[in-house]
């Protein structure tokens, strides 16, 4: 039995030290006193991990934990008056630039990485989930007359399952605009939906010798340059496969080079999806196969918006909304890398749902999540109400 409490146990496996040279280097704890930047970072995962409600629910959730909070690093529980506050005031970039710290350190787990592609290029998702709001109480957050909403641009790492960028906008920015900014690695492939089509971006792309599979749109104008011949023995749901070239005026100037285009069908959806790539040597299963693991970026967005808390808010600013969007992106990096320790096979639901209930539970961390059921008692035990009484041997 162990003296510290799961919560404590969790936010000890944070790196601290590389926490506080970003607070060093942004002067934000300068003129702060006791609620510093960490008391600020392991309240707001609280709110994520205990799906708190409200500033009081934060306040009241740390303060029974009495007697506990040295472990957490900080020295008492906050008032509601002073989270709410410095989520209003205090930079949340610092939130955002961790994230990134702590993915090259929990990203790297090698029961994070999946073979099933046989190719050497890294893949990434790409995809943007939209946020909801008020627009009558974060009036900032423009999308519609009569709603507000900011827009999370998504490049998913496909091996682990996480964000390797993310880009917060306000609702109205185009998917393909709110791309231009993500960053590009050689040989590296890009999977995306229809909304990615854009021609100009696509090129950028291309120019840094990154792959891209999309899903082209319906009015798309093309001619016809080489019909790839399909093996015998291929996968019958690959129709087509063919080297192509722009023939729109705009398009062509912006993609002035050739596009191999593959059909195949969807037996789920009963459809014929068509897609553009500018990889040429990849088989055309390999092309369809990286296209349909774009889903993943949909079950992403599903666990981050089922399992944590973003679909609410405790403040109305700006900064306050994008404090609690990072820290629910470092908390489901944190489950993300319990889940790939754990010996036991848990779902992403399962383990939140479980540490929710535990928080302040006093059990090892790391036999809970390998082992969170009781054993059952040796076969020459019996339980009664209860208790343990030994088998009488002769009578049974």
């Amino acid at each position: 039995m162990t003296n510290i409490t799961l919560f404590s146990q969790i936010i000890s496996k944070l790196d601290r030290s590389s926490f506080s040279k970003l607070v060093k280097a942004k002067g934000i704890d300068k003129h702060q006193k006791g609620f510093n930047s960490w008391t600020h970072l392991v309240s707001m995962l609280f709110c994520q991990f205990a799906k708190s409600q409200s500033v009081r629910d934060i306040s009241n959730g740390l303060r029974s934990a009495t007697g506990n909070l040295n472990h957490l690093g900080i020295q008492k529980a906050p008032s509601k008056s002073t989270i709410s506050y410095q989520n209003k005031h205090r930079d949340w970039t610092l939130y955002r630039d961790y994230y990134y710290v702590l993915l090259k350190s929990f990203g790297q787990h090698p029961h994070l990485k999946r073979v099933k592609f046989k190719i050497k290029s890294k893949i990434f998702l790409l995809d943007s989930t939209t946020i909801s709001l008020c627009l009558s109480l974060f009036d900032w957050a423009k999308y519609k007359t009569h709603k507000g909403a900011v827009k999370m641009h998504t490049l998913l790492d496909y091996d682990g399952n996480l964000p390797h960028y993310v880009n917060i906008s306000d609702g109205k920015t185009a998917d393909n605009k709110g791309a231009y900014d993500i960053p590009l690695i050689s040989r590296s492939v890009i999977v995306a939906d229809r909304f990615y089509n854009d021609f100009s971006l696509l090129n950028v792309w291309d120019s840094n010798q990154v792959f891209f599979v999309i899903r082209h749109k319906e009015n798309i104008q093309f001619k016809s340059i080489k019909e790839k011949e399909l093996p015998e023995n291929r996968h019958h749901h690959v129709l087509k496969d063919e080297i192509i070239e722009l023939t729109g005026a705009k398009s062509k100037t912006k993609y002035p080079k050739k596009l191999r285009r593959i059909a195949v069908w969807d037996d789920k959806n009963n459809q014929e999806i068509e897609l553009i790539t500018n990889q040429m040597s990849w088989t055309a299963n390999t092309i369809s196969q990286l296209y349909k693991a774009r889903w993943d970026i949909e079950i992403f967005f599903r666990d981050i918006k089922q399992q944590l808390h973003i679909k609410s808010f405790i403040g109305t600013s700006e900064n306050a909304v994008m404090i609690q969007i990072w820290t629910a992106l470092i908390t489901i990096l944190i489950l993300k890398a319990l889940k790939a320790n754990a010996k036991y096979n848990w779902y992403l639901s399962n383990l939140v749902a479980f540490i929710r209930l535990n928080l302040f539970v006093k059990v090892d961390l790391q036999k809970w999540i390998d082992s969170p059921f009781n054993e059952q008692p040796p076969p020459n035990k019996i339980i009664h109400k209860g208790f343990f009484f030994e088998k009488d041997k002769k009578h049974g």
